[in-house]
């Protein structure tokens, strides 16, 4: 008998059997996923089908909603009511779906392009109007899938396809932008940080009100490469570096710079409560 044969007699029925709790929010049919090696996305995913289990929110009262661009793929590896809509346009498509089905968990999953160029006025008036989501942002830094071309994170000298002699534009402070537009929950870790996402994404999701958690990923592909930073892991371990847990501290010194000694702020910057968009219109309609 080969060893290989031993081995898969030695293989115990119901651990092959076995299935992780979480992957019943995945359309495992459509696994692997396709996003390149070192990228953080995969993590970013698994983290909040975690949250989920975790919380036990039926796969059936979930939406996740994406963009375009490499985070935008994400809602179609989640087997929930999923959308993968139009450049920008997550953030409206999702507000829809939450007034009309405001018992349903809605969750927006797209990339720093995404949310922030070209859909940058559907978050902050989301944000303003406290409509009751879950924002999830990956910020690799640049425009990953359509070429590595510099965005609205991308850090102050930074190379990409469109900056080649270092993006001299300055950067938003996405912490800082959610909560000056009035977000109840705003958080940032990396995906070196994984038990602390999936904690900061259950807090999220279990809060009413418009949530942000920013989640910093290596892109070795695009952003690593052009700036020199080696492959994903180097990137990861970067992040171990640089970064210092700053719970409640104010969001306005969580600036990211390009320098590799800098430090990244990290932690929990809000947790408050407000009313939702929808609290406040049925109160309107009642006269109250």
């Amino acid at each position: 008998m080969t060893t290989e044969l031993k081995q898969k007699e030695d293989v115990k029925p119901e651990l092959t059997a076995a299935e992780h709790p979480a992957t019943k929010y995945l359309r495992e049919e459509r696994l692997p996923h396709i996003w390149c090696s070192g990228c953080g996305l995969g993590s970013a995913v698994t983290s909040l089908t975690n949250a989920y289990e975790k919380l036990g929110i039926p796969v059936d009262d979930i939406g996740v909603v994406s963009g375009i661009g490499c985070a935008g793929r994400a809602a179609g590896y989640f087997e929930t009511d999923s959308y993968h809509t139009t450049h920008g346009r997550a953030i409206p498509f999702a507000t829809g779906l939450k007034l009309s089905n405001p018992k349903m968990n809605v969750t927006v999953f797209s990339g720093d392009g995404d949310l922030f160029a070209i859909g940058g006025n559907h978050f902050i008036h989301a944000a303003r109007r406290n409509v009751d989501m879950t924002v999830i942002c990956v910020n690799n830094y640049n425009f990953g899938m359509t070429g590595g071309q510099f965005g609205p994170t991308t850090p102050r000298g930074a190379t990409a396809t469109t900056s080649p002699y270092g993006n001299y534009e300055n950067p938003f402070n996405l912490p800082d932008l959610a909560a000056s537009a009035g977000a109840i929950y705003v958080a940032r870790w990396t995906t070196v940080h994984a038990r602390r996402i999936q904690k900061a994404m259950e807090e999220a999701l279990s809060k009413k009100g418009f949530s942000f958690v920013e989640i910093l990923s290596p892109c070795p592909t695009g952003y690593g490469r052009k700036n020199q930073l080696g492959e994903g892991i180097d990137e990861l371990k970067s992040y171990q570096d640089r970064a210092v847990i700053k719970h409640g501290s104010d969001p306005n010194e969580a600036e990211i710079e390009r320098d590799p000694e800098a430090e990244i702020v990290v932690g929990k910057f809000v947790d408050i409560d407000r009313p939702t968009y929808c609290e406040v219109a049925d109160d309107y309609l009642q006269g109250k």
